[in-house]
């Protein structure tokens, strides 16, 4: 797999995470209704440890 970026996007959507605005670079702000809390989803993610950190941020388990 090239990338975990379109896998993770799908994941958060579907746990009802809202993409909030861009950041600084590559990466976006999102929110998440479990946690209520902003995070940053990179837009360059390639590495399965860093798409699991982004969704522990988002208040959901590991999937990759």
């Amino acid at each position: 797999m090239a990338g975990y970026l379109r896998e993770l996007k799908r994941l958060l959507t579907e746990a009802g995470c809202e993409y909030i605005r861009p950041g600084k670079g590559d990466h976006e702000i999102w929110r998440s209704p479990i946690t209520n809390r902003h995070f940053t989803v990179d837009s360059g993610t390639k590495s399965r440890h860093t798409a699991n950190e982004t969704l522990k941020q988002a208040g959901l388990p590991k999937a990759f």
